[in-house]
């Protein structure tokens, strides 16, 4: 069996273990806060036996664990109730919500890797100049700072006072535009509507350059700290000594050594987004899966509080596979240890 397979079997066993284990403990935290589910639903005007009927009927009079049973299975038949928040199905509140998600995150992403990476580049290869001491700056502004900030910040300059991106949304009112999957960038292409693509991707570039800014920060930190390291490896004076351009040495000898330890932060980092993506969804008035979860969490919404939870810690455990399967792709030395003895 092929090394990436074993790690792949591997993480997917161990991405099985951690999902139960997350759904157990969120279950019963949510069962463990404060204040009666049925009661929050139907509001202080309802009356006692509509409060006991509706009890009854989310199993809240039997034990945690027999709570738990009816949840799981439920879950083996694609079933996660009802929200009492929407008073729809939560498979098809998440069906609903997670492609605004997911695309503002993976939108976010590309703007870290993108951005993030070769600013550490450029700042190891120039380091102790008037280069690298402006992006070590800029980047730790970026660190320093809270997303909802730089989602604040960036609205009232680029909304307001220079009213070039739009506030709120994900098109513009009247656009017409009627989504398939919800993913509207991949949406109006497969339709052919440019002027929709633009549209969308307007709409979608200042949350996701606010949400991003954290992990540029982050990445270009760590990119740079890796390689001024590895600048300093007896291999790299070698390949000087022959009189190899800055550029190459940078670029080949230096950065995909530095690449290997800042994968996994940086991945790290972009699961993580899907669970900070509520502040900048809150500010943009995004209709996205993370201000979903913080608004069924404050309503003690039991099945969409679990419903939401685990959706996102399924996606960050796929994240976290994908990258695991890229350092031993970019690291032989892994993909070795994984051979049998």
């Amino acid at each position: 069996m092929p090394a990436i397979v074993r790690i792949l079997a591997r993480r997917l066993a161990t991405s099985l273990v951690v999902l139960i284990g997350v759904s157990i403990l969120i279950f019963a935290i949510a069962r463990i806060i404060p204040g009666d589910p049925a009661r929050i639903a139907l509001g202080p005007n309802a009356t006692a036996d509509a409060v006991a009927v509706l009890r009854d009927k989310l199993h809240l009079n039997d034990s945690i664990i027999a709570q738990y049973g009816y949840f799981i299975a439920d879950l083996f038949h694609g079933d996660l109730g009802i929200s009492l928040y929407t008073n729809r199905a939560v498979t098809r509140d998440i069906a609903d919500f997670l492609p605004a998600t997911l695309e503002l995150v993976f939108v976010s992403g590309l703007m870290m890797v993108m951005l993030g990476i070769p600013l550490g580049v450029l700042s190891a290869r120039y380091r102790g100049t008037w280069i690298d001491h402006t992006i070590r700056l800029v980047t730790l502004l970026g660190v320093s700072a809270p997303g909802f900030v730089w989602a604040v910040i960036l609205m009232l300059v680029f909304a307001y006072f220079v009213p070039i991106f739009p506030v709120a949304g994900r098109l513009s009112d009247g656009s017409g535009f009627q989504p398939i999957t919800g993913f509207l960038l991949f949406d109006t292409l497969i339709s052919g509507n440019i002027r929709a693509f633009g549209d969308a991707l307007w709409h979608l570039i200042l949350p996701a350059f606010a949400l991003a800014l954290s992990g540029i920060g982050q990445a270009a930190r760590l990119v740079r700290s890796n390689m001024v390291e590895t600048y300093n490896k007896p291999y790299i004076e070698m390949v000087e000594a022959y009189g190899f351009s800055a550029r190459r040495i940078a670029n080949r000898y230096a950065f995909r050594p530095s690449l290997i330890p800042s994968l996994t932060i940086i991945g790290l980092d972009f699961a993580a987004m899907l669970g900070n993506a509520f502040l900048v969804e809150s500010v943009y008035a995004w209709p996205g899966l993370s201000k979903y979860g913080v608004a069924v969490i404050l309503r003690k919404d039991l099945n969409a509080i679990v419903g939401t939870v685990l959706i996102i810690s399924a996606m960050f455990l796929i994240v976290n596979i994908i990258v695991d399967l890229l350092v031993s792709v970019v690291n032989p030395r892994i993909r070795l240890s994984e051979r049998p003895a």
